[in-house]
């Protein structure tokens, strides 16, 4: 009995002494406003310099988040899990809303309008890659 009690405050503790995936500090690299909808991508702020993104973090994707804000709409606002790169030739980043099965948006690095999905996310104005 008494080694199932260690055990079990072992396990307790290795598990209250892990950071939860909430703690990790996300930076918005990408706002973009349209119609129906606002769109913020997150990145991790470890990937985020000073004045840019390291390159070459990115020339692999990552894992953001993609927040799309139908407030206005009266539905919510959501957070979602994306993949996040530069395109081969770093002209224009890729967001990949994996979990929604949406083909990936690639939005220009000095801005664009694009459309993220066909529901609520079409000709979404997006500003510069970065640029608070």
């Amino acid at each position: 009995m008494k080694a199932l009690i260690g055990l079990a405050a072992i396990a307790l503790t290795i598990r209250v002494g892990e950071a939860p995936a909430a703690d990790v500090v996300m930076r918005r690299v990408l706002f973009c406003n349209g119609p129906d909808a606002k769109i913020e991508v997150y990145i991790p702020d470890a990937l985020v310099t000073g004045t840019g993104v390291q390159t070459a973090k990115l020339e692999q994707r990552v894992v953001g988040a993609y927040s799309l804000d139908l407030s206005e709409a009266g539905k919510g606002k959501t957070l979602e899990p994306v993949y996040v790169q530069y395109s081969r030739d770093r002209k224009s980043v890729i967001v990949d809303q994996y979990t929604r099965k949406l083909p990936p948006t690639a939005v220009a690095i000095a801005g664009a309008t694009v459309d993220f999905d066909q529901r609520f996310a079409t000709g979404v104005k997006c500003g510069p890659f970065n640029r608070e």
